[in-house]
């Protein structure tokens, strides 16, 4: 279906209150964005006409969003007056014939999955899944292959309780049913709130067709709690790791890794087991050795690890990262640094060496300072690099100097490490032996 033919609406007003979590719920995250954001995205390849349904902590889940989209349309539910999924409608203005209602705790939902609303020719279409334990669903009562009734679970009568088949949560109704029917709402249940779902009870008696459209769980999986929230991210990682390694990208034990939604691999890519890339990361033909640490960092034509770490704003081209080394916001470009160091505000240029124990000294309680090292220079182990530090090209700094904030110039040798001294029988000394 065209995307002008279709309005979305998001239903993302509620507290969540069983996340025990003074965040909005639909602003936890999966896979290192938030859940609204996941919901976005999938309505955004369907309708070019989005409106999302605030009220709890309504500014903070617009900032959010406003950050990712500069096209979708807030309205604040009166969640006083008129609470309920029912009142969170109130004031929505479709400027599409078809309106889809979708959940703001629903991540895992894909435009895929909502073909068969956008199919469909019924008056009303309601998503509902069969469950062999449907406790906390609301039940739908179906009959001759349409939907009679929805009834919430906390308003079921005990023979209404022993019905398996649920509301997934998700309809797709014609503009002028909810402008019939949402002024006729009213709130004579346990939860003296306004449901949606009585509109089905209110079109049936009027003799409008509701169509029950069978879906997957696994997409239109409800997330209520943090074992939820778990439970959701361990299948969009999945889903994330298969896309991938369908593009080429080789993993090894990929159940290990972890990969956020916006990180991309370009072309022959290996991703060894423990590893966690996160953020925007760009990995190109790049190697990310075991246990290493990628976050919002772009690696090109580079080995990383094992047990490395990028922080963010690095970037490595054409260089060696080895174990137990650390990069923040750095850009190294030909360099090899094989283990032990930490590289921060800096820049090194190729056909650099960094020795084990090598460190910039980039803040001094106040202020981050820069370290710059051109190409082909040597750092000896145990270095320290006092910055703001230059490092010309074509410079060596021996084993254990300490560089304090000044210029070396090409063809220089660094050093400040006095000479050694052997005292002789010291050790003897010391213990009060012999």
């Amino acid at each position: 279906m065209n995307k002008n033919k279709i309005s979305v609406v998001i239903l993302a007003a509620g507290k969540g209150s069983r996340m025990k979590s003074a965040k909005a719920k639909v602003l936890h995250t999966i896979c290192g964005k938030e859940m609204l954001y996941h919901i976005i995205k999938a309505s955004r390849e369907i309708s070019d006409d989005i409106t999302v349904v605030v009220a709890h902590q309504k500014e903070a889940v617009m900032t959010s969003m406003n950050s990712y989209f500069n096209d979708i349309n807030f309205v604040v539910q009166d969640d006083i007056n008129f609470p309920g999924t029912g009142g969170a409608m109130k004031n929505i203005s479709a400027k599409n014939e078809k309106v889809l209602v979708l959940n703001g705790d629903m991540p895992l939902i894909s435009a895929k999955a909502l073909d068969g609303f956008l199919r469909s020719s019924s008056d009303i279409v309601m998503s509902i899944f069969d469950l062999p334990n449907p406790d906390g669903y609301g039940r739908v009562i179906i009959e001759n292959a349409e939907v009679k009734k929805i009834v919430e679970q906390k308003d079921a009568s005990d023979l209404e309780l022993q019905v398996t088949t649920v509301n997934a949560g998700v309809y797709l109704f014609h503009k002028n049913i909810l402008d019939r029917y949402i002024p006729l709402l009213r709130n004579n249940n346990a939860q003296k709130e306004y449901y949606l779902t009585d509109i089905v009870s209110m079109a049936r008696a009027g003799g409008l067709t509701i169509s029950p459209l069978l879906v997957d769980e696994e997409h239109y999986k409800g997330v209520n709690s943090k074992k939820d929230l778990a439970n959701a991210e361990e299948i969009m990682q999945e889903r994330i790791r298969t896309k991938w390694m369908e593009s080429g990208v080789t993993m090894q034990l990929p159940s290990t890794i972890y990969i956020e939604e916006g990180v991309t691999f370009e072309g022959e890519c290996r991703v060894e087991n423990g590893c966690r890339i996160t953020g925007s990361s760009k990995i190109i033909s790049s190697h990310i050795k075991a246990h290493s640490v990628v976050e919002d960092s772009i690696v090109i034509n580079s080995d990383v690890g094992p047990l490395a770490h990028l922080r963010p704003a690095s970037q490595l081209e054409d260089s060696h990262v080895g174990n137990f080394v650390e990069i923040k916001k750095s850009t190294l470009k030909g360099v090899k640094a094989g283990h032990l160091s930490y590289i921060g505000d800096a820049t090194v240029d190729e056909g650099t060496n960094i020795g084990a124990g090598v460190i910039t000294c980039n803040y001094d309680g106040i202020n981050k300072h820069k370290t710059v090292i051109g190409k082909n220079v040597f750092i000896g182990s145990d270095s320290q690099l006092i910055a703001p530090v230059t490092l010309e090209d074509d410079v060596m700094v021996a084993a254990g100097t300490t560089v304090r904030s000044t210029t070396i110039k090409s063809g220089e040798l660094a050093v400040s490490s006095s000479k050694s001294r052997v005292i002789k029988d010291f050790y003897y000394k010391f213990f009060k032996k012999k």
